[in-house]
């Protein structure tokens, strides 16, 4: 008989072989066995309601039906060829239909790569080199992305600061980072650098929504100085609404990335723009000088566009969105008040689709502001809500389409539990 694993033991032999324990991404005190519809368990066998859902691609929960028949149809016939395939075409032109910017795509296997091309994109078609991030702005790894993504101390704007080691210091000469939600600080930048490819940001950024007019205040300059602007909807793609933050805000970019829900919990990621812009990945077009060369071996894999599809069908039914923000206005709401009934100081940050509480009373409308004035309440909240049943991120609660009344239950409960253990601490 095969020998059964604590929690524990696959613990103790991560440290062997992963640094810090873990693959980087999230607690490695938990190791998670399995999930479904809206539910994950431990190796202990710990049952959760899941409010991670892999970071947000699992937005229609765990093992869908509709996403496990396209997946298992696809796997006797092929599960990679590094070649086009009529799964991946058909997912772009899903894509192109539902996404307002979007003429044409190309496929990648993550998020971080595509922002990372999406930036070199921009760099080709204007023939310029600086880019402006927003301070906070998450854009995945690249040496470009990890410029003041959490910078530990304020600096001077639009100084750039390395978050990793092993980043070239020439890389911050070509970064210039802003406050968000702050369009004067924008605008004073283009007026003053006449080199910039391209405005990135996250429309939400994070969780911090944009104020009433700023996105469309960046699309103005970006057209007044002749910048490209691209949206990272790695996140906000296909969650804020079908057309992601373009339909939501009303305001479209240049450039777009894509990931997490389009590839249905498989890697899979994408940029897309209008054609002349894309034009630059076809060296018979742009000519060899002004070609962006773009590659990988897992572009477009078949098994993830699959998935991709099934979940889009599903998104584009009538009604899910309005369920999805019914799921996390009751989520908010189930928070605020009970944490308001303990006279606890606290902002609900985000959108109904993707929001967390922070303790705090201050406006929360950039990456300074957006913090915890009590971050210990936080660690409290978060450690009570785990033993609780819930599991999330510290930062993010990510609702999904897959949450029933006996989740909303549990959740309820834990979340009493954890207001309680914040008004006895």
């Amino acid at each position: 008989m095969q020998k059964i694993h604590t929690q524990q033991e696959w613990i103790a032999r991560a440290r062997q072989v992963l640094p810090a324990a873990g693959f980087g991404n999230f607690d490695p005190g938990i190791v998670i066995a399995r999930g479904e519809g809206a539910r994950v368990w431990d190796e202990n066998g710990q049952e959760y309601v899941d409010y991670l859902i892999g970071s947000g691609p699992m937005l229609l929960g765990h093992g869908h039906p509709e996403v496990m028949e396209a997946v298992f149809a696809q796997l006797p016939l092929g599960m990679t060829f590094f070649a086009n395939n009529a799964k991946g075409i058909e997912l772009a032109e899903a894509i192109v239909d539902a996404v307002p910017c979007c003429e044409q795509v190309r496929f990648v296997a993550s998020g971080g790569e595509a922002d990372m091309y999406a930036m070199r994109l921009a760099r080709a078609f204007t023939g310029h080199d600086k880019i402006i991030k927003f301070e906070g702005g998450y854009h995945g790894m690249s040496a470009e992305a990890q410029m003041s993504l959490a910078p530990t101390r304020a600096a001077n704007f639009p100084a750039a600061q390395p978050d990793s080691a092993g980043i070239p210091g020439s890389v911050a000469e070509h970064m210039l980072i802003a406050p968000y939600n702050d369009l004067a600080a924008v605008a004073s930048l283009l007026s003053e650098h006449s080199d910039v490819a391209a405005i990135i940001v996250e429309p939400l950024q994070r969780i911090i929504p944009p104020q009433p007019g700023y996105l469309q205040g960046l699309r103005d300059l970006c057209d007044q100085h002749g910048v490209l602007l691209i949206f990272d909807e790695i996140v906000t793609g296909f969650r804020l609404a079908y057309g992601g933050a373009q339909e939501k805000y009303g305001v479209v970019p240049d450039i777009c990335t894509l990931g997490k829900i389009i590839g249905g919990g498989f890697p899979l990621a994408a940029l897309g723009a209008r054609k002349d812009i894309m034009d630059h990945f076809d060296k018979a077009i742009v000519g060899a000088d002004r070609w962006l060369m773009q590659l990988g071996t897992l572009s477009g894999n078949p098994v993830a566009a699959a998935a991709g599809l099934a979940t889009m069908k599903v998104l584009a039914r009538p009604g899910q969105y309005d369920l999805l923000r019914d799921h996390g206005t009751r989520l908010q709401d189930m928070q605020t008040q009970a944490l308001g009934k303990a006279g606890i100081a606290h902002r609900c940050v985000g959108d109904a689709t993707l929001f967390d509480i922070l303790f705090t009373d201050a406006d929360c409308t950039d990456y300074r502001s957006a913090r915890h004035q009590f971050p210990a309440r936080n660690d409290v909240y978060n450690a009570a809500l785990r033993q609780g049943g819930v599991f999330k991120s510290p930062g993010k609660l990510y609702p999904s389409l897959a949450l029933g009344p006996d989740d909303f239950e549990l959740t309820k409960q834990a979340v009493d539990k954890a207001v309680a253990a914040l008004a006895a601490a």
